[in-house]
């Protein structure tokens, strides 16, 4: 018999190279008792949705010029994850701040990751290159990401993995942001998905 398997979401906004993370860990195995079932982003041009369509995943894109207000559009979101069974959440790359109202709506149910070692460079404003930029601006020697529940508040929800990185001689914001995508983002992400969607097949068995 086969293994059930918690069905996740994954929400994007642009290139995906943690979605791209997530379909790899699948393949490899990293991930087995969770599926990515749907990517929703709210960008019509984002090259995270050429990668779900190459993986077979079925793709929905929700503008949120489309709707009257911030709640209309997170309405149409969370239809979108009910109608399709969705059991976990996953921010990667989305770049729209979720309600309160939403993320209760879905406790413990979404993730994120963030690049850097939370408490330090997180909350709002603190998003791709600008975390890397501050980062090396403060003069730290190690970074990281980690991946952690979302709240109401940016960045502020319990985590759930950290991994550290180092910052090297002569670090630009741009080398470190790949250094911390392939050494800390790339690696736990994955894994907390597994984690996670072991607990939700769990606790469904």
């Amino acid at each position: 018999m086969e293994q059930k398997k918690a069905r996740v979401a994954v929400l994007v906004s642009s290139g995906g190279t943690n979605l791209q993370a997530i379909l790899d860990a699948q393949k490899s195995g990293v991930i087995k008792s969770g599926e990515v079932k749907l990517v929703i982003s709210n960008k019509a041009d984002a090259y995270a949705l050429t990668r779900a369509e190459t993986a077979g995943v079925k793709t929905a894109v929700i503008l949120k010029k489309d709707y009257g207000s911030q709640a209309d559009f997170e309405e149409a979101i969370a239809r979108t994850l009910e109608e399709n069974g969705i059991d976990l959440i996953v921010l990667a790359g989305f770049m729209a701040i979720l309600s309160g109202a939403f993320t209760a709506r879905f406790e413990h149910k979404i993730i994120n990751v963030h690049p850097s070692l939370i408490p330090s460079f997180c909350g709002e404003g603190f998003y791709g290159l600008r975390v890397h930029r501050a980062a090396l601006e403060k003069g730290v020697k190690v970074t990281g990401a980690t991946v952690h529940y979302v709240n109401e508040i940016p960045d502020g929800g319990e985590i759930i993995a950290q991994k550290a990185v180092a910052v090297e001689e002569g670090d630009t914001p741009e080398t470190l942001q790949r250094r911390v995508m392939e050494q800390a983002e790339w690696i736990i992400l994955p894994e907390s998905v597994e984690l996670l969607c072991a607990g939700i097949v769990a606790r469904k068995e």
